[in-house]
Parts: structure tokens; sequence; C-alpha cells
């Protein structure tokens, strides 16, 4: 993968095309190959013949199983698969634990649905290993799984819908502070939960970039948890700053986490003293951008993850794609995609916001 150094400025406009770039299991979801979870389940990729010509099946049930249920950024994300899916005559339907840290409740959600004979499963998952399980016997019992946002092991689902490249979201988090810091200076990561398989792949990367010559001057001190949770991320600001005063940036590679620590620095000394930038919505943080405490963050349109989820859910179950690198389908105004390496597919390249561009997103 080839980090990109000027992100796309408009999410507005509706992906054409999706390049594809190969990666490994550490690239795309934080998972390693190989892992004994699961592992007496089906493969990754069904060897089951397909036709990319076939209509989509009707009657289908696509369930819909995030991370944390009324979690701002999955609402968004969940509602654009719900379009998705009812606009291909399907039916919708949404699960889930009000915590972001609850694997055994995610656990119990997969089982029912299986009970339930859902057609697919779209889910985020908060722990790589953790579901394999209960998904791979969803999946002997006919069930797709897509997992979308954070990622399981390669061999516990057929497709990753990826949010954007790995690489890119890690390393261009590190630029963005990096320029806002001067090169210079102690920076801490406010990271979600310690077992999020996205966020330890985003963070990986954020490691190796800090490792070129020109953030010679910056120090990583520390990775802190907020475990997705807006008080705890509040609290996590705060102790990063009681622990480390002279901190010249964080970056917060979740929704919850940024809008918590923008919360915090706002209302701070540190307001314009100490940077924050990582992955957030416009519509959480276009106060903060414009009062000075953020100047710039980036993400995806999560509505468009949703729907990519949603249309790859229905192209498995109608049986026009089986999960193999080279197939090819159509995500309706999305356009057309091309599943990658290790099942992946990318929706796109992220979106940098400040306060020349944010007024024009609404999300």
């Amino acid at each position: 993968m080839s980090p990109r150094t000027a992100p796309v400025r408009r999410i507005a406009a509706a992906v054409a095309a999706v390049s594809i770039v190969a990666v490994g299991a550490a690239a795309c979801g934080g998972t390693t190959k190989n892992s004994s979870s699961g592992s007496s389940a089906p493969s990754a990729v069904s060897t089951a013949s397909v036709d990319p010509g076939a209509a989509a099946k009707k009657g289908l049930t696509i369930a819909y199983l995030p991370k944390q249920v009324n979690n701002p950024y999955f609402t968004i994300a969940d509602n654009g698969g719900k379009k998705a899916v009812e606009a291909l005559g399907e039916k919708y339907k949404e699960v889930g634990t009000s915590s972001g840290t609850d694997t055994s409740g995610q656990v119990s959600y997969v089982n029912t649905l299986t009970q339930q004979r859902v057609n697919a499963i779209a889910v985020s998952a908060q722990d790589p290993g953790a579901l394999c399980t209960a998904l791979n016997q969803a999946r002997k019992n006919g069930v797709k799984v897509v997992t979308y946002d954070s990622d399981t092991n390669t061999n516990c689902r057929d497709v990753f819908v990826s949010q954007a490249s790995s690489e890119d979201l890690g390393r261009t988090e590190v630029r963005l502070l990096a320029q806002q810091i001067g090169n210079k200076g102690r920076i801490a990561i406010l990271s979600a939960a310690q077992t999020a398989t996205n966020q330890n792949t985003w963070i990986g990367f954020m490691k190796d970039e800090l490792k070129k010559p020109a953030y010679k001057n910056i120090k990583l001190v520390k990775v802190a948890y907020g475990n997705d949770d807006a008080q705890t991320s509040f609290q996590q600001t705060q102790g990063l700053l009681q622990q480390y005063p002279d901190l010249k940036g964080i970056i917060s590679p979740t929704t919850v986490g940024i809008k918590a620590a923008a919360q915090y620095l706002s209302g701070s000394k540190y307001k314009g003293t100490v940077h924050l930038t990582g992955l957030g919505t416009p519509n959480d943080m276009r106060a903060y951008v414009n009062n000075g405490t953020v100047k710039s963050f980036e993400l995806w349109d999560p509505a468009k993850l949703g729907a990519l989820a949603g249309y790859t859910a229905v192209a498995l179950s109608s049986g026009q794609i089986s999960g193999a690198p080279g197939q090819t389908f159509t995500a309706g105004d999305l356009g057309s995609f091309t599943i990658g390496t290790d099942s992946v597919v990318v929706l796109g390249k992220p979106t940098v916001f400040d306060r020349t561009n944010i007024a024009q997103f609404d999300f």
C-alpha cells in the first residue's frame, strides 16, 4: 500500500470505483493469519460457484451487529446499511449491545441471529478472535458473514468491508498532527478498547510512521484507552495531561474519543496549545473546529460504509460473489468494487476536515 498525502476532499461525491491494494491480514483489520480461533470452521472464502450476473435474491434478511448500538457513528453507518438493503427489496434489522467492550454480548447476538436463520450478518467486531466460533457456526448454517469497520480473523468471515486503507489512516493521522506541532514534541494516542482490531492496526501504522527521520523529534509517550465511552475518554484525556503537562498533541482514532478529548481541551487551559486530531464526524467536531480547539481531523462517510456492507451481504447471499479475490460486484450508486487480498473490499480514501470545508458536510 502506498500512503497518500493528499486525501480526497469531498466524500459527498459517490465513489465510482475503488482501487484495491494488496494487504496482509495485519494491514486490514489487525488480525493474524493461521489463527487457531474457529480453525475447524469453513475456509475464509467459499469455493461454491458464483454467477456475477445473477439477480439479487428477494426476501433476504440482513442483520447488522455494530460494536455498540446508540453510538452516533454506528447509527449513521447502520442507517446507511438500512437504506441500501431496503432499496434492494430486502429486510434490514439491527441488534447489539450498549457497551463497546461486551464481546460475550456480541457472541450471544450472533448465536441468536443464527437460530433466526438470517441470510447474512454484517458485524463490526469488538475483538478479532472472540466471535470466531459463533460466526463460523453461523457460516456452517448457511449465513454469510460480512465484517465492516472492524475485522475478525480472516478465517471467520466471507468479506471484510474496510472503511479505507489501514495504512492510509494510520500514517495520515501522524502527518496531520506532525504538521500542527511543527514536527516536535511529546504526543499520545487516545484509542478505544485495547482489543479493537481496527484501532490496533491503525496504531501499528502510526508507530511505524513515527520511525521515519522526519519525526525524530516527536515522541509517543503513551497509548490510553477510553473504551469508546465518552466519560472514560474525557477522563483519560484529563489524565494524559496531568501525567504529561508538556504534551503537544493527541491522536484519537475513534469518533467517541476525539469528541470527548475536544470537549475537555475546549474548556481547559490547554485549548490551542495541545493539538488534537484523529477520526471524527463533522457534526460532532464542527463546534471544536470553529472555536479553534481542533485544526483538522479525518474520516470517511460512515453511511457509505454501512451501505457497502449491505450491498456486499446481498451479493454474497445472492451468489453473485463468494468473497474470492478478484471478484467484482456493483454496490448501487457507490459504483463497482473489486475484492482484494484476504477478501477485503475498500470503500475509499479518508477525507480531511478543517475550517475551510467542514460546513459542507452533514453527518
